[in-house]
Formats: C-alpha cells, structure tokens, sequence
C-alpha cells in the first residue's frame, strides 16, 4: 500500500547534488600538502567517510595537533568553493524529481550539513530553491550533525510524519531521532553495504524516488 508523504527531507551534498569526486580531489590536495597518504579510489573514502566529519578527518590520517581541525575544515571549504565547487552537477534526473514532487503538493525541505550561507549559493546556481520551503543548514563549517536543526523544523511546524532521503548513515540516524520514516541513496558518500546495514530501503540513485513513492 502506497504510504503519502506531506512532507520529504532532502539532504543535498551526495544525494541531489554530484560532488563526491571533487570531495575526493580537494582532500587528496591537502594530503599531499602534507605528504599523507591519499584516497585512492571511491571505495576507499567510503570506508572512511562518516559523521561527525572531525572523525573523517582522523580516519584520513591527519593529526589534529599538528593540524586542528577547525584549520583543516577551513582550508578544506575554502578549496571546495575556489572553483564553484569544481563544477559539480546535480545528480541526473534531479530537476525532474524535485518539480515532480513539488508539482504534487508535498512539501520539500533541504537539510545539510554545509553552512547555510555556501548551499544557498550552490541552490541559486542551478535555480532549484522554488522548490524547497525552507534551505536548512549549520551555521559553521564543522558539519557536527543536523538533528538539532531538523528536531527544531519539526517543533516549530508541528510535523510528524515525513520522508528523509539521504545518502549517509547520518541520514537514517537523523530520520530516527526525527521518528520519520528514510530512504538511503547508494550513489554518494556511504557505500551501499553501510547503507543497507541501517535496515531501511536503500536505492542505487535517485531515478527510482517517484517509483517509490509512487508519483
């Protein structure tokens, strides 16, 4: 039986929008800066990548008494964004998806772990924010967790139910301290065995979204 949502939260980095790959080339720059060990392969980031992103940071192999994190994340956004992202896309069929959704009256948010001020940028550049009632993001660049901010959209909308599609086992934890429902997306920054691990239906990209949701 099809279950209706009113309302579906989006993450961005991974899941709508391509950048994994830049991700990967940015952070391969500052470790040869360091001559640490780079990332080989998209395989191998998704056995290190994880939330808090300090964390990621350690499992790369960078000692924060040498580098502090907050250094190390400043350097890593100030990269990122030098060339509007590396020219990263949307993922493909992302627009269609959106106005699909958007067309049929359910409420679409964004919730990301990037500062607020970059994703509005990044949205503004492909002209996809008229489809998002509210761009939630962190107020920093450290990308602790996004429960705080998605527990406070929840309180102030009186919202109980909705769908959080995400990339991240973050993403599922989010959805469960939400006490929403989550669909996982293999395509970004988690590999599907972690994904599919949470116990969730987890999906290949997001061409199959309006299939499961059936719209």
């Amino acid at each position: 039986m099809r279950k209706e949502y009113a309302l579906i939260i989006w993450d961005w980095n991974g899941t709508l929008f391509n950048d994994l790959h830049w991700c990967m080339e940015v952070m391969n720059i500052m470790l040869a800066k360091r001559k640490l060990r780079p990332i080989p392969d998209i395989e191998a980031y998704h056995e290190v990548f994880c939330f808090p992103i300090s964390d990621y940071y350690k499992n790369i192999g960078f000692d924060f008494i040498k580098d502090p994190f907050e250094n190390l994340a400043a350097e890593f956004v100030e990269m990122y964004h030098e060339n509007k992202s590396g020219n990263c896309k949307l993922q493909i069929h992302t627009e269609d998806i959106l106005k699909s959704i958007h067309q049929n009256g359910i409420t679409q948010i964004i919730l990301s772990a990037s500062k607020r001020e970059n994703l509005l940028s990044q949205l503004l550049e492909f002209d996809i924010n008229h489809y998002f009632d509210e761009i939630l993001g962190l107020t920093d660049i450290y990308a602790k967790n996004k429960i705080e901010i998605g527990l406070d959209y929840m309180f102030r909308n009186n919202v109980k139910e909705g769908l959080i599609i995400g990339d991240t086992v973050h993403d599922y934890e989010l959805a469960t301290a939400l006490g929403i429902d989550c669909l996982l997306i293999s395509s970004g920054y988690q590999s599907k065995e972690a994904l599919l691990a949470c116990g969730v239906p987890v999906l290949d990209d997001i061409s199959d979204v309006l299939k499961f949701i059936e719209l």
